[in-house]
Formats: structure tokens, sequence, C-alpha cells
């Protein structure tokens, strides 16, 4: 009769020392990527390179396509498609996101109050305001000049400055503390301090002149130059192993780099493909995928056409391809914090170390926004799975009504895709410093190579 319940073991229990050199080794390449890669920009531009080496050519430069022809194509440097042509044009997709919650610049940032200079701040995502004070930032992204376009990245490097949002000393916090965590941290406080040495100058705001002749002397901007900028500040916390038996990860921007790398990695595995078999990695998910760079714009569909285009296939073939295509939006969801069992429904819930999560559909209490994918394709994805070893849970996130989110899987299902989220459980997800198993991030590898492969 036990043959009747589902399998409950740990599945550490069973790895040998070989399939754990392996999960360690693959998670180690992970982190590398992250702790290089902190923005949309700076993963496209590694991407790249590491299409290129193997083999993939831009999409644009290419006259024809035949099986097993391997493109990319990039879009405004954000977001960037890949796919290994196969002997049928429709395909299986798998697509996660590069952006992360973080803290952007406002338009005219730089100001000056009591002698210090700061920076105003424009939070993009869905953050807890308080876990972004106090703690050490680093600056990314371009500045675009009337001649030149500028790449920042401050911070990372050991012998960089750093920056950090200043808190209230707990000695004059009570007001604060009796507001809701919410309502604590304002957005408008969000404020990071970038100096405090006054320029010898007969002006009203000698700091914050300093901070700009130190700009200009390095990169020759003015205080103008920065409303047509793109600056990002990301945790400087570098992604490191966590827990005396290394077993997880401990790093900022997991959310969704961990499903971007390992779908990557499984896309470069892949030869000789029946259906063509495409990796898409987009950017503005975390604020709604919309912009030109999301995956609700046109571009992806311009993608499409170019491949149909260039392997002399009729475009009034895109819907049936559309809807004879497969896709797994691989995002990650909610691991189960026993630190706070209250807002859980346990039997539905995804945990750590129990490999790569299938969720029907990902959305609000009335399963607003989801795409609830049928029954046909889950059972699909699960056998899938089940014949290829791949280790699976099967969730949701939360109890109802306790929150919500969504993911891009409805974009893809408006299309005619079946599609699917799956991807890995993350402890402390939107936080700067979220935590993932290294087990689930390798398994996820490996169910999205068997997935592109079927």
């Amino acid at each position: 009769m036990k043959n009747l319940l589902k399998e409950k073991t740990n599945p550490w229990e069973k790895i040998n020392i070989d399939e754990k050199q392996k999960i360690y080794d693959f998670s180690q390449g992970f982190i590398d990527f992250i702790n290089n890669n902190k923005t949309e920009r700076e993963c496209v531009k590694t991407i790249e390179k590491i299409l290129k080496k193997n083999n993939f050519k831009n999409i644009e430069t290419i006259a024809k396509l035949k099986p097993n022809d391997k493109v990319y194509y990039i879009n405004r440097r954000k977001n960037i498609y890949a796919a290994i042509i196969g002997k049928k044009i429709n395909f299986n997709m798998i697509t996660s996101h590069l952006d992360s919650p973080r803290i952007d610049l406002k338009p005219n940032p730089i100001y000056e109050s009591e002698e210090l200079a700061f920076f105003k701040t424009h939070y993009y995502g869905g953050i807890k305001k308080y876990q972004w004070v106090n703690i050490p930032l680093s600056m990314h992204g371009i500045i675009i000049t009337k001649d030149k376009k500028i790449e920042i990245n401050i911070g990372e490097k050991e012998t960089d400055p750093v920056f950090t949002i200043p808190d209230l000393l707990p000695h004059l916090s009570k007001n604060q503390e009796n507001k809701t965590l919410k309502d604590a941290i304002e957005g408008e406080n969000l404020n990071i301090l970038i100096g405090s040495i006054p320029i010898n100058e007969e002006v009203d705001t000698k700091t914050k002149l300093n901070i700009l002749n130190i700009l200009n002397e390095k990169y020759n901007i003015k205080e103008e130059d920065f409303e047509s900028a793109e600056i990002e500040f990301t945790p400087n916390f570098k992604a490191k192993d966590l827990g005396f038996d290394r077993s997880l990860i401990a790093g900022y921007g997991q959310d969704d780099k961990v499903c971007a790398y390992t779908s990557l990695k499984a896309l470069l595995e892949i030869e000789n493909p029946e259906k063509t078999v495409i990796c898409t990695l987009t950017d503005k998910e975390e604020i709604g995928s919309m912009g030109n760079t999301g995956m609700s714009s046109n571009t992806f569909d311009y993608f499409i056409d170019l491949l149909l285009e260039k392997a002399n296939i009729d475009n009034k073939e895109k819907n049936k391809i559309y809807n004879t295509s497969k896709a797994l939006s691989a995002d990650v969801t909610g691991a189960y914090n026993p630190n706070y069992p209250d807002i859980y429904e346990k039997n539905n819930e995804s945990f750590l170390n129990k490999g790569v999560s299938i969720m029907k559909y990902t959305g609000t209490a009335s399963k607003g926004g989801a795409s609830d994918a049928n029954a046909e394709y889950l059972a699909y994805i699960k056998n899938l799975f089940i014949s290829n070893n791949i280790t699976y849970q099967v969730s949701e996130m939360g109890k109802i009504g306790i929150g919500g989110g969504g993911t891009i899987s409805y974009i893809l299902a408006n299309k005619g895709m079946d599609v699917l989220d799956c991807g890995i459980p993350i402890l402390s997800m939107h936080s700067p410093y979220e935590i993932s198993s290294k087990f689930d991030i390798y398994t996820s590898y490996k169910a999205y190579k068997v997935f592109y492969k079927n």
C-alpha cells in the first residue's frame, strides 16, 4: 500500500560522490556568473561571448538557415534570444529573465544636504525597502552623452569604493519602529550617500560640485548627462557557498539569473534537435514585462519572423507554429521558510533540495494573471521528468490570499503555446541576498536539457 504515497526521501541521500562533485562544480560556474554579471546589460554582454564561443552566429548576418544552425539575436543590449534550428521549425522554448530587483537613479539624482552628497533613487521591482539600507552597494550602468556611451562599474573591485543608504540609529528610531514594516522606510528616503568633501569654490553646494568634478575628471561628464543614463545600484555582497556542508548558495540576483544560466547551459549541449530549440533571456519581468525589451514586446515575434524567413517558411504558418510549440516559463518560486510556517499551506509548497518546481499557475488568490496550464501539458512535463529521473515537485506559493506573484507564462500562452512555470525554489526571494540549493540548480539544468531534446 505504501507505493500509493509520494516518496519523500531527501534526494541528497541518494547521491554518490561523483554526482555530488558534478553538482558542486556546476554550481561554482553559476556563482562566478552572478558575481560578474549583476545587471541585464552585463549578462547579455557575457552571454553573447559564450554563444559565439559555442559557434552561435548573429541571425542578421545569415542569409539562409538549415538544421543544426545556431543563431542569436540581441535586443537593445538588454535581452537576447538564442536558437538551434531543428528538422521541424516548431519549437521547444525555455524563457527566463535577466533583470532583478534593485535601486535605480532618478533622472536628476545628485543633491547636497548638510554638506553631504547623495543620489536620489527610484527602486525597481518588488523589494522590502528596509532590506536595502545600511548595506554596501555597487554602481552599474551606462551614461550616454552627446558623443559617447560610458560604461560604469564601481564597487566590485576590492580597491573600489562602495555606497550605502544610511538608516536611523536605534536610539532615535522610536517613531520609525512604531510604523508598519512596509512604511518604516519610505521610498523617497532611499538616498545613497556618495561623498562628503567640499570643493574650494564659491558655490552653495560645494560637496555636490566636488563629486561632479571627480566624475568629470574620470568620465568627462556633467550633471545633465545623468538625464540620459541607466544607472543601477546592486548589493555589493559576493555570492558564496552557504552552510557547513556548502549545499546552498547565497547571493544577489538569483531571481532569475539562476534559470537563465541553467537554461543557457542546457542549450549549449543540444545537438541535432528534432524540433527547433529556443532560449529567450528577457528584461523587465520584475516590472510587468512591458517595454521594448520585455517579453510583451513584438521583438520576440520579429525574431521568429527572421527564423521563418531565413528557413524559407511562409510567415502565414507562424500562428500554427505557436500552437504546436511547447514552452517552459523558467522562473524561480518562493521556498518554504520554516521560520514563518503560518503563511504556507505545507502540502502545496516548494522546498529547498527537492528539485525543480512545476507550477500550474502563478498569480493572485483568484488565479488572476496566470496562464493556468492545462492538465494534459502538466502531465506531459511530469512524465517527461519521471522517465528521465529528474527530481521535481509540484507546488503553489503560500496560502490563498496571503499574497501573489506572476511570471511571463501568460504572454507565451496568449500566443497559443503550451506553457508551464518551471523553476527552482528560492529562500529570501527579492532580497539583497537570496538562497538557493545546489541540488535544485543542477536538477533544473538537467530538466531543461531533457525538455529541449524532447
